[in-house]
């Protein structure tokens, strides 16, 4: 009989890092373990002083991420009773643009006394929109210098990206900029401290380092112009091989082994984006579907054999999400964030006490009175901008908007149309992919929403018109990482020679797939002409009365 091989995979988000431990064979989850950081997002001041954080900071703690290796691993082993013997591979995915200056050993220099009070020693979180006068200072630059690489990222950058965080710290503190031996994305940080040397994951890289595989990086004559320390900084401060999706990074040393309860020279993979790890998570390693990873936002992924320009794409990376196809990303700034602000803010006592009285949460009770009204809430229409809009305009000062009201309309009616709103908006996105010839037949969704809202995904069918699939599971992320890494012990070991053949045996969908409904279809086409006339009006310059009264 064969002993049972298995994976670990390692989930890095906002507030904490999963640890799963996934059967190769079967995908099934044997263990999984949750490690919260300790220091969480830190937004105001340093954890060990008083030093306060400019407006719109957001650090984090590298020991934290250190944390959830050292803490979790052992303990998921340990709860499963799987040996370490029996683990073929790790791989891990990370928020980005995550970022930490370190020196030649790869140390934090926010662990170093001389630098633990300077902000910018510490990560720089994916949120961290502090650098948004660096990153417009970059797109127009780049804009007027006609950059052709800008036309990749739908035509503007943003403050989250490695280039704007890097000159942000050039203006602030040039001292620091020097000291740094590197800035590495916390994901490549950690691949290079479990094996001793570093490597750049091209998904990281492409998507938030502006790589390209044919052509490299950005040209130097742009960064010199942006500032004179920039000119070679790819050379220097942001050196390292960038590597395709499903590499192998190295094998695990013997000290880093030893702390984490592995064996030494256990294979393990290239990083990876958190979202786009979800790709091969939820079964997706050929052209012609999308995945939605749908949370307080929504990020929409897809993959093709050809690179074109698409509006307000957040970009196109060849060897970004899985070898040998162009991986695009897009996405809504916000969709459970709306859902939850709804409830929170304005459903009215009556529905509070209904929703206790049958023992429903308020979501629950809201969905069971929408789930029978007809597409459209009885004449409600509305703008899914309330944190402004990604794909495809780019625009954080778009606001939300609702069309219809009466002194008769109801709650439901209202949460009804929010989640119209948001379904027009990744139609949006879809006809935006069609309309630069990229071919999307089903759509394919994870995260907490898909589990939480048949409602809502019967929606999302019946407004796109295709058919859609759900991942199993809440934890698509982490089961992608895990396929990486047992991609990066290849079949040999007892893991994947490609990952393809790992999503194949590991990857795990609902029976359930949601079909859409002809007759709302019809319905919901003439409410979606509606919905891309208020896009334009409000969206495209014709009438700029939400930045006006923003302002």
């Amino acid at each position: 009989m064969l002993m049972k091989k298995y994976a670990i995979g390692v989930d890095f988000g906002t507030e904490s890092g999963r640890v799963v431990l996934v059967d190769v064979a079967t995908g099934e989850v044997a263990g999984t373990h949750s490690t919260q950081y300790k220091h969480g997002v830190i937004t105001e001041t340093l954890p060990h002083k008083q030093v306060k954080l400019k407006n719109s900071t957001a650090l984090q703690h590298p020991q934290d991420y250190l944390d959830v290796l050292e803490t979790s691993i052992p303990r998921v082993l340990e709860d499963s009773g799987v040996s370490k013997d029996d683990i073929v591979g790790i791989g891990i995915d990370f928020t980005s643009c995550t970022i930490l200056p370190v020196d030649e050993q790869f140390t934090p220099l926010c662990f170093q006394e001389k630098w633990k009070d300077e902000p910018h020693a510490w990560v720089k979180l994916w949120k961290h929109h502090a650098a948004q006068p660096e990153a417009d200072t970059i797109n127009q630059l780049a804009s007027e210098s006609n950059e052709e690489w800008l036309k990749r990222y739908g035509g503007k950058i943003s403050s989250e990206w490695m280039l704007p965080k890097i000159l942000e710290i050039i203006h602030d503190r040039e001292e620091l900029y020097h000291e740094a031996a590197l800035f590495l994305e916390a994901a490549d940080w950690l691949t290079s401290l479990m094996v001793g040397e570093v490597k750049r994951n091209s998904c990281s890289a492409g998507y938030k380092g502006m790589w390209h595989k044919q052509e490299g990086y950005v040209r130097k004559e742009f960064l010199k112009r942006l500032h004179p320390l920039m000119e070679n900084i790819y050379e220097t401060k942001l050196s390292g091989e960038v590597v395709p999706i499903g590499s192998k990074a190295g094998e695990l040393t013997e000290e880093f082994a030893a702390k984490i309860g592995l064996k030494p020279k256990t294979p393990v993979a290239i990083g990876i984006i958190d979202a786009h790890a979800a790709v091969p998570g939820a079964g997706v390693t050929a052209p012609g579907s999308m995945v939605m990873v749908m949370g307080t936002s929504t990020c929409h992924m897809l993959l093709s054999t050809k690179e074109e320009f698409v509006e307000g794409i957040s970009g196109v990376v060849e060897d970004g999400i899985i070898p040998g196809y162009y991986g695009y990303e897009a996405g809504q700034a916000a969709v459970g964030d709306i859902f939850a602000w709804f409830v929170k803010e304005l459903v009215p006592g009556y529905v509070e006490r209904e929703a206790e009285a049958k023992n429903l949460s308020i979501h629950q009770y809201l969905e069971q009175k929408a789930s029978t009204l007809p597409p459209g809430s009885k004449g409600l229409l509305a703008l899914d901008w309330h944190n402004g809009n990604r794909t495809p305009l780019i625009d954080a000062n778009l606001s939300g908007l609702l069309v219809g009201l009466t002194l008769n309309t109801k709650p439901e009616e209202i949460y009804r149309a929010l989640i119209e709103s948001t379904a027009f908006g990744t139609r949006l996105i879809i006809e935006s992919f069609e309309n630069a010839g990229i071919e999307i037949n089903e759509l394919v969704a994870c995260g907490g929403l898909p589990h939480q809202n048949e409602m809502l995904m019967q929606i999302y069918a019946d407004v796109t018109a295709r058919p859609i699939k759900i991942a199993s599971n809440k934890i698509t992320s982490a089961i992608g990482a895990a396929m990486f890494g047992a991609v990066a012990a290849g079949s040999k070991l007892g893991g994947y020679d490609t990952i393809e053949e790992a999503a194949a045996n590991m990857a795990k969908l609902k029976d359930k797939v949601f079909y859409p409904k002809q007759d709302h279809v019809e319905k919901y086409n003439l409410y979606y002409e509606e919905y891309k006339k208020l896009v334009n009006y409000f969206g495209r310059g014709t009438n700029n009365v939400m930045k006006k009264i923003k302002n």
